[in-house]
Parts: structure tokens; C-alpha cells; sequence
């Protein structure tokens, strides 16, 4: 997915401010508004999480989720960085970053039950899981091109002017789009699975639950809103690709 810089870089002229619409400036101005406001929220409330003790660690978390789902061929393991938490259907594998593997608090235990809801979801195989596991490719063969007509666009000066360019950006930005709304029923439902079994399990009280369910609800937040901006791009670019065939 492009950078918001890669967009600027990138705008078509014709517009009111330095040749830039002004349509582009709200686009970019309100994505980057909302999307730092729910990142603040989301590091807010996991901050706030953090801070309620719980007596197991995220790993265990997992593998216990993992066990009473009935899959014993996915490993937990613990993955560098930050907010690196992810579930690789390749090799079968529940990342959990450092401090999620390590820790005994309820967004701990929340990031790694999500996690392993991917794994079920992989087990059970859900639509929605296996059609955006087909888009992977398509989706870095498309991001790969724009990064290359991003280059373009600085040695040619807003080149994405030329009609051709622009429907390649268009294309590009339709399937990057698709993956992103695609990816929102995988992750919501990924939570689901996880705040069934952390309540069925009985593995958090009544106010864990309602922690981890805050938790997972803001991060879930920032897929809607990487949703809705690029598809506020696509249209934008669209409207500019059917308005130079008016011209």
C-alpha cells in the first residue's frame, strides 16, 4: 500500500493549490487525521490493558486456544519488534511479538488469542481467509507497480497525466482496496473467535473479557480505516482517470 507522501508525489495537476485539487488535500488531510487518531487510541487503551495482570503469558494463551481447538500442528513462537503479531498459514506458525509472548496482561492475551483465531479460521477453512490468501500475490505484483510508477512520476513531473499511467494506478489501487475490505471480515471474525473461547474457557473474568474485548475492538478500528481511505483513493483517481476523457 502506498505512503501518503507516495500519493502527494504522485497527484495529477489541474488543481487549485500548487496544480493539486483541493479534493486531494481533504482526502489526504482526513485519512491522516483519522487514522492517528485511532492509532493513539489503540496505543491508549493497550497501554491501559496492559496495566491488568493476568496469570498466564501471551504464549500460553496460545497454545491453550491452539489445544482446545484441536490443532496440534501450529507452532507459537516469538517474533522481534513491536506490534508484530501475525499468523503465517505457510509454515504454520502464531507469531507473537516479544513483549505479547512474554507478558501476563489482558492485551497480551487478547493480541494472542486473535492470533490464533487466524489459525482456527486456517483449520476450519473460512472463505474469507482462503480468497484473501489468493489476493496476496496479485496485491504485491500490485503494489510493486505503483511503487514503480511512483519513480515514474518524480523523474516525469506528474506523469500519472498520461492517461495509460493513470488507469495502471487505478487497477492497482482496485485490488489493493479489494484486499483491504476483504481483510475486515477476517480480522473481525478472528476477534469473535477469540473473545468465544477466552469467555467459554473461562481463562478472564467478566471484566478481562470486557478489556480484551475493548482491546481487540481498536485494532480492528485501524483495518477499517486503512479500508476507507483506500478506497477514498481509488475513487479519487478514478474520478480524475473518467474526468481527463471530458476534457
Amino acid at each position: 500500500m502506498l505512503s501518503t507522501f507516495d500519493f502527494l508525489a504522485m497527484a495529477p495537476s489541474g488543481g487549485s493549490f500548487f496544480g493539486i485539487p483541493m479534493l486531494y488535500f481533504l482526502i489526504l488531510g482526513g485519512s491522516m487525521l483519522v487514522s492517528w487518531l485511532v492509532s493513539s487510541k489503540l496505543k491508549s487503551r493497550f497501554r491501559e490493558h496492559s496495566e491488568a495482570p493476568l496469570q498466564f503469558s501471551g504464549r500460553e494463551i496460545a497454545e491453550k486456544m491452539l489445544s482446545d481447538a484441536g490443532i496440534h500442528d501450529v507452532k507459537v513462537i516469538s517474533t522481534p519488534g513491536r506490534l508484530t503479531d501475525h499468523y503465517n498459514p505457510s509454515d504454520k506458525t502464531v507469531n507473537l511479538s516479544e513483549s505479547v509472548y512474554n507478558m501476563r496482561n489482558v492485551a497480551a492475551a487478547a493480541v494472542a488469542a486473535h492470533e490464533c483465531g487466524h489459525a482456527v479460521q486456517h483449520a476450519k477453512a473460512y472463505a474469507w481467509l482462503t480468497f484473501r490468501s489468493k489476493m496476496v500475490p496479485m496485491t504485491q505484483l500490485a503494489s510493486k507497480l505503483m511503487n514503480v510508477i511512483f519513480m515514474i512520476s518524480i523523474v516525469g513531473m506528474f506523469a500519472l497525466q498520461i492517461p495509460g499511467l493513470l488507469w495502471i494506478v487505478v487497477a492497482c489501487l482496485a485490488v489493493t482496496s479489494l484486499f483491504a475490505v476483504v481483510t475486515l471480515p477476517v480480522e473481525f471474525d478472528a476477534s469473535k473467535r477469540a473473545l468465544a473461547w477466552m469467555e467459554g474457557s473461562g481463562i478472564a473474568g467478566s471484566m478481562d473479557q470486557g478489556r480484551a474485548r475493548n482491546a481487540l475492538f481498536w485494532a480492528a478500528m485501524t483495518y477499517m480505516v486503512a479500508a476507507i481511505s483506500s478506497l477514498a483513493w481509488l475513487a479519487y483517481y478514478l474520478f480524475r482517470l473518467l474526468g481527463q476523457g471530458d476534457d
